[in-house]
């Protein structure tokens, strides 16, 4: 059972009332408001500090420059193509707020001088809902709804362009980025849904900016229910996990399969990009998956890169022995099978490997190696003999220990 939590004073992206939100009730909100002056909430949402919520935290407001300041005509693209399995707050938003992406689409056409937007996305209520959102308030930006195949990779920024132009959503090499060329080869802005739907809320109310900023969705699983949470800014992972009982997890896999395993002291780490990548994590999408009491850190580690490498586009040739390695070499040691030169392997591959791929998969499974040794040496030593019941068997490529259904 997944639930949707707000643990904000004031309810922001998760309202009060279930089900989709309709155009008359967005717009009793101050939704689609005109917008007079777009430099001058393109310095609100700056002065906010609002980041991406697509994974990596990038400043929004540099975003949002450098495509308006790129010559040429302009395209806003909202991705909603959701590749981590463990979260599931950009379907959910598609489906019960699409106006609030709608509008945040709008207003980022308006600051970035845009002249065509895209809505990206693979779930079919989603595609629904946008679909009831346009048909609702026709869009004076010309809008294309444009579908793919759900994968890991499918969201990944060049992913989208490639896909949005007519052909795979694979990546491709970088440079150029998306706001230098993107789609058509116009500098093209691709923002996430939950991005955008924030910029629809700082304009609508200004004197709530730093908490709409600020707040974050997160999909949080394990052992137990899952749910959507919305906190504030700076909120410790404690304090998630006490929601919904996962207080006791000896580990928790940050940010999807982003952000790797961390173990002894994760109480302590709070949603923040910067902080978590100080402690060698990172927050990623914003999903968390704490382990249960049958869970062992090595067997979630095998499953997590196991699925990542059979997620690869197969595009480079680095990414495919590099994610084929980890997972190999990972399963052979949860099954008691793996030679002495096998942590050194795993060191080194999980230092060389990052940034090497198109795009951030094969750094994914050099984190969880990385991390695993890190926070779990002793789970690794244990593991010379076969016996531990949890990794048994523990390599299936369907993810489907992350996965969370959409509330």
């Amino acid at each position: 059972m997944t639930g949707v939590i707000s643990l904000l004073p004031e309810h922001v992206l998760i309202p009060p009332s279930t089900g989709a939100e309709g155009l008359s009730r967005y717009l009793a909100g101050g939704g689609y408001a005109p917008v007079p002056e777009p430099d001058r909430l393109l310095d609100l949402i700056g002065a906010a500090g609002l980041r991406g919520r697509g994974g990596a935290g990038f400043p929004a407001a540099v975003k949002l420059r450098a495509v308006r300041d790129a010559p040429g005509p302009h395209v806003v693209v909202a991705n909603g193509e959701e590749g981590e399995p463990g979260s599931v707050k950009d379907r959910w938003l598609l489906r019960h707020r699409p106006h609030a992406v709608l509008d945040g689409l709008r207003l980022a056409a308006a600051v970035t001088r845009a002249g065509r937007g895209c809505v990206y996305l693979s779930d079919d209520p989603a595609e629904q809902a946008v679909r009831r959102a346009l048909a609702e308030r026709p869009s004076d930006l010309p809008v294309d709804v444009v579908r793919t195949e759900h994968t890991y990779v499918a969201g990944e920024e060049t992913a989208v362009v490639r896909r949005i132009d007519g052909g795979p959503a694979l990546p491709t090499a970088k440079p150029p980025r998306p706001f230098e060329s993107g789609v058509g080869g116009a500098p093209t802005l691709v923002a996430n849904v939950e991005t955008l739907a924030r910029i629809a809320l700082i304009h609508a109310r200004p004197d709530a900016t730093d908490l709409v900023a600020g707040a974050q969705l997160v999909t949080l699983s394990g052992a137990g229910d899952a749910a959507l949470v919305e906190v504030p800014a700076g909120t410790h992972l404690k304090v998630l996990a006490d929601l919904r009982g996962y207080g006791r997890a000896e580990a928790v896999l940050l940010g999807g399969l982003f952000g790797g395993l961390y173990g002894e002291g994760w109480t302590d780490l709070p949603l923040d990009h910067d902080q978590m990548r100080a402690a060698g994590g990172a927050l990623g999408c914003g999903a968390l998956y704490f382990t249960g009491p049958r869970d062992c850190p090595l067997a979630v580690a095998v499953e997590a890169v196991s699925y990542l490498a059979a997620q690869s586009a197969r595009q480079c040739g680095v990414c495919v022995s590099g994610t084929g390695a980890l997972a190999d070499t990972l399963a052979a040691v949860a099954r008691g099978e793996a030679g002495d030169d096998a942590v050194g392997k795993l060191r080194r591959w999980s230092e060389q490997l990052p940034g090497r791929g198109a795009c951030g998969l094969l750094d994914a499974a050099a984190r969880i190696a990385g991390t695993l040794l890190t926070h779990f040496p002793d789970r690794i030593d244990t593991h010379h003999r076969p016996g531990c019941p949890a990794c048994a068997g523990a390599a299936p490529e369907d993810g489907r220990r992350f996965t969370v259904p959409v509330p």
